[in-house]
């Protein structure tokens, strides 16, 4: 019996790495997504294929049952070992779905390019979590770690407040509507960024005091979601900008690539990568294809209303 599964992409706009420590992150889901095919397969095994944007296949592998009944974390990690740990942990928390099977035939399709840090991974295990009907914050905590807000925008089609009360995923839908919403744009860096290594630096880093700067952060993060003044939002990101840069001892991306740009920038989840906000009164389209960053995506083209 086929079936068919599909996860919303996410951008994280305030609250990165300090998340992980209680900060209420703003977070919103994408246009962009990835599906996940089902159907029968055979020799108790599942026949892998996992297709970019393009409809090129960026990974194909056939994988034994008996592969992830019995998987254990190698020290060399790969697309393929990823995926086993996933799997892995998902047959924990359901082994049903290889104990009543002879195999699977799997497809996964997404709909934007891999490179750009939308949530490949968030999106896989959230629509792994639905087709095994597990718990897909608990399968991500369980294999590739993070703190969920990246889950939350898979399950969501509505801008959300994202923060973890003792381990545990609160999610509030929130309405975020500027009424200069044509003035935010997004710009892609050229340059994958890697979550998981970028987390562990950060929590390397505690010189700081989470709470007070979690305080302010929240606070930073009401301003962004009430103010219908362009001004006001600039000055905002600005601040965030300033504070993470402080938090993780890092330049922030405006310093470091567009000290001349006119209007605000504003890293997204990991720093170093991935996309940007951008924040101007006139379309900064031919400023940033001039520095070299061709992919500049508007605010209705990228976010889900």
């Amino acid at each position: 019996m086929k079936q068919e599964f599909y996860s919303n992409g996410k951008l994280l706009i305030t609250g990165e790495y300090l998340v992980l420590d209680g900060a209420k992150a703003f977070a919103l889901p994408t246009k962009f997504g990835q599906n996940l095919l089902i159907d029968e397969g055979k020799n108790q095994e599942i026949t892998w294929k996992s297709y970019d944007s393009d409809g090129k296949i960026w990974f194909e592998e056939n994988i034994s049952f008996a592969e992830i009944s019995s998987f254990k974390i190698p020290e060399m990690e790969s697309v393929k070992t990823t995926l086993l740990e996933i799997l892995h942990q998902a047959f924990l928390l359901n082994p049903d779905f290889l104990k009543t099977s002879k195999g699977y035939t799997i497809t996964t399709q997404l709909t934007f390019p891999r490179k750009w840090g939308l949530g490949t991974s968030s999106t896989l295990i959230n629509n792994i979590a639905q087709w095994l009907q597990i718990d897909a914050f608990e399968l991500l905590n369980n294999s590739f770690g993070g703190s969920g807000y990246d889950i939350a925008c898979a399950q969501n089609n509505f801008p959300i407040l994202y923060h973890l009360e003792q381990g545990k995923a609160v999610v509030e839908k929130i309405t975020f509507a500027p009424e200069f919403s044509q003035n935010i744009y997004f710009v892609y860096l050229n340059k994958k960024q890697n979550s998981k290594s970028s987390i562990a630096k950060y929590r390397t880093n505690k010189s700081f005091k989470p709470e007070k700067t979690i305080e302010k952060i929240d606070a930073l993060t009401q301003v962004l979601l009430h103010t219908n003044d362009l001004n006001l939002f600039s000055e905002t990101i600005n601040a965030h900008e300033a504070l993470m840069s402080h938090v993780l001892e890092t330049s922030t991306v405006k310093e470091t690539l567009f000290p001349d740009f006119e209007g605000a920038i504003k890293s997204l989840g990991a720093w170093g990568g991935d996309f940007i906000m951008v924040v101007a009164k006139e379309d900064p389209s031919h400023y940033f294809s001039s520095k070299g960053f061709d992919t500049i995506i508007t605010y209705k083209d990228m976010i889900l209303s």
